[in-house]
C-alpha cells in the first residue's frame, strides 16, 4: 500500500462529530467508493475495503484521480484530492478495516446472500456498539439484520448515485432500531453535507417505490404506443419533473388545489379504475375543505398569507432552472 493510504490516527470521538469518528466502508465499488469520498470529505477517517487488499487499494487509487478531475471540472472544492489522501485509507481486509471504526457502512452487491456473509464478518469484527448501516436500496433491514449481533445497532443508510454529488439519503430503522443509532447516523451524515429522511422498513422503502411507479407508468405508455420513450422523457423534465428539486409531490398538490387532484383522479378512473383510485388521504381532507393553499391547510398545512410568498419564491425558482438548463445545455444522449 502507498503511505497515502496507510492507517491514519484518529481525531477521536464518535459518529456524527464533525471532523471526527472513525467510518469503515464495506465493498469499495462505485456506489462504496462515493460514500467513502463524502465521508472523508466530511471530516471523518474512512477506512475502505473490499474482498481483497488489492481491490481496495485499487479503488482507493481511482477516488484520488476521480477527485482530482472533479476538482478541475469545478464539482469539488480545491484541496479535496488532499483532503482525501489525509482521511482515506484502503484496509488490507474488511476485519482491518472494521476493527475500530465508530460507524461501518455495508455497500456490497444487491444479493441476500453476500450481504448477510459480510454483515457476519462485520459483526464479528467490531466493536460492540459500533453502528453498523447498509447501503440497500429495496432489501428489508430486518431481513438484513439476522448475522448482526447487537441489533438495535443496525439500519439502513441509503445513498443515492452518484452519491458525491446527490444530496438526499434514505434512513430505515427496523423495528429494532434504536432511536440514539438514528439520530447518531443522522448527525454523521448531515455533517457530511448531506439531507436525511428516515422512512419505514418495507420492500423498496420510499425513493424505490416512487422511482419504480414512474417508470411503470411511463414503460406502459411506451408499450402501448401513446407517446415515445423520448417523448415522455421530455414531458417529464419540462413538466412536473421541472418542479421537482423544489418541491415534492405534496407541496405541488397543495399548490394546484387538493379539490383540482379530485376531480383528475375521477377522470382518470373512467379508464384506469383501479389504478387510479383515489387515494383515501386526498379525499378525506378535501371532504374536510382543506384544499392546500387556497385554503391554508391540505397536506402541508402552509398558512394562506405566505401564498403569495410561496408563489413569488415557486415563480424566481422556475426562472432559475431554466437559465441553468440554458447555461447547461441538453444532456448529451441524444
Amino acid at each position: 500500500m502507498t503511505e497515502n493510504s496507510s492507517h491514519p490516527t484518529s481525531t477521536g470521538g464518535g459518529p456524527g462529530t464533525p471532523g471526527a469518528g472513525k467510518i469503515a466502508i464495506v465493498g469499495s465499488g462505485y456506489m462504496g467508493g462515493g460514500i467513502a469520498q463524502v465521508l472523508a470529505l466530511g471530516g471523518a477517517r474512512v477506512a475502505l475495503s473490499d474482498v481483497s487488499a488489492e481491490l481496495a487499494q485499487s479503488n482507493y487509487d481511482r477516488l484520488l484521480v476521480e477527485s482530482d478531475q472533479f476538482v478541475a471540472d469545478g464539482l469539488f472544492p480545491a484541496g479535496s484530492t488532499e483532503i482525501l489522501k489525509q482521511n482515506l485509507w484502503a484496509a488490507k481486509d474488511i476485519e482491518e478495516a472494521v476493527a475500530d471504526a465508530d460507524f461501518i457502512e455495508e455497500a456490497v452487491p444487491e444479493i441476500l446472500a453476500i450481504k448477510h456473509q459480510t454483515l457476519a464478518r462485520i459483526s464479528a469484527a467490531a466493536r460492540p456498539d459500533a453502528i453498523i448501516g447498509s447501503n440497500t436500496s429495496t432489501i428489508s433491514i430486518a431481513e438484513l439484520s439476522g448475522p448482526v449481533s447487537n441489533p438495535e445497532r443496525f439500519l439502513g443508510v441509503h445513498f443515492s448515485n452518484p452519491s458525491p454529488f446527490i444530496p438526499g439519503v434514505e434512513i430505515i430503522p427496523h423495528a429494532g432500531t434504536s432511536a440514539s443509532t438514528v439520530g447518531a447516523v443522522r448527525e454523521l451524515v448531515h455533517a457530511a453535507g448531506k439531507q436525511t429522511a428516515v422512512v419505514k422498513d418495507t420492500t423498496g422503502f420510499v425513493l424505490n417505490r416512487l422511482q419504480y411507479a414512474l417508470f411503470h407508468e411511463a414503460a406502459q405508455l411506451v408499450e402501448q404506443g401513446i407517446a415515445t420513450a423520448d417523448d415522455v422523457d421530455t414531458l417529464v423534465r419540462t413538466t412536473f419533473g421541472f418542479r421537482l428539486p423544489f418541491f415534492g409531490p405534496f407541496a405541488i398538490a397543495d399548490m394546484a388545489g387538493l379539490d383540482v387532484y379530485n376531480f383528475c383522479y375521477k377522470s382518470l378512473q373512467k379508464e384506469f379504475p383501479e389504478r387510479f383510485a383515489t387515494p383515501a388521504i386526498l379525499s378525506e381532507l378535501v371532504e374536510a375543505g382543506k384544499l392546500g393553499t387556497k385554503t391554508g391547510a391540505g397536506f402541508l398545512n402552509v398558512p394562506a398569507e405566505r401564498t403569495p410568498e410561496l408563489i413569488a419564491y415557486r415563480n424566481k425558482a422556475y426562472v432559475a432552472m431554466q437559465k441553468l438548463l440554458d447555461e447547461l445545455g441538453p444532456a448529451p444522449i441524444g
